[in-house]
């Protein structure tokens, strides 16, 4: 079963919470509400989050001071936060929104669609990163245990690396998939930027399954860092 991604949403308002949850529903994703900057801050010391929705206006600690410590943590600076907003204050807002580390910032009423269909990239580039790790620890592991399978029994090599490298395919194909389609829907760049992140993690971690193949040398390589 796969697990679903967590969406963070952040709005000091319970209707507007409400609204966003109608509209992501669709997703079929794990939705977690935060109704202040602290409340956020807290959710994302424990849960791992695919993208984070951030409300501007709010008492307190604002969506921009928010973002500010967001970013500042080792552990969530990768986040990406989209920026909802009901006033518009002209470019120099935005640019202060942007600065702040967003991917996105959106002035409400927005379009329920186009906001759904942002959302459901950053949670499918999530995704595909979280097979990616997988992967690459599964390698470590049976690089580290000598080709043993889960039950503790040896596997012969050859047939291993077929495993490795069929389960390794399937996750290229699919992001080579996702990367044609931001192509071709012009998406952000801060989406496309992820996506060849993610593409350049594959490459190396194929390479690192070629390396084992043999005729290729000795010796166990390195497994690329998935940070």
């Amino acid at each position: 079963m796969v697990q679903k991604a967590k969406i963070l949403l952040v709005d000091d308002r319970p209707e507007n919470l409400l609204a966003l949850e109608a509209i992501l529903s669709a997703l079929d994703q794990t939705l977690v509400r935060a109704s202040s900057g602290e409340e956020a801050l807290k959710a994302l010391l424990t849960d791992d989050f695919a993208v984070i929705l951030l409300d501007v206006q709010m008492p307190g600690m604002d969506g921009f001071e928010t973002a500010a410590h967001i970013k500042r943590r080792e552990r969530t600076r990768d986040i990406p936060i989209i920026f909802l907003t009901a006033i518009n204050h002209g470019p120099h807002h935005t640019f202060r929104g942007y600065a702040a580390g967003a991917v996105d910032y959106i002035s409400k009423p927005f379009d329920p669609w186009v906001l759904r269909a942002k959302v459901s990239v950053f949670v499918e580039l999530y995704m595909k990163n979280c097979q990616l790790r997988e992967q690459a620890a599964l390698l470590r592991l049976q690089l580290e245990g000598g080709g043993k399978t889960a039950v503790g029994e040896a596997k012969e090599p050859a047939g291993l690396l077929a495993e490795l490298s069929a389960r390794l395919a399937a996750v290229e194909e699919q992001a080579e998939a996702l990367s044609k389609q931001l192509d071709d829907e012009s998406a952000d760049a801060a989406a496309v930027a992820t996506a060849a992140h993610l593409e350049r993690k594959l490459t190396g971690l194929r390479r690192a399954l070629d390396a084992l193949e043999p005729g290729t040398g000795s010796g166990a390589p390195s497994v690329p860092s998935q940070n």
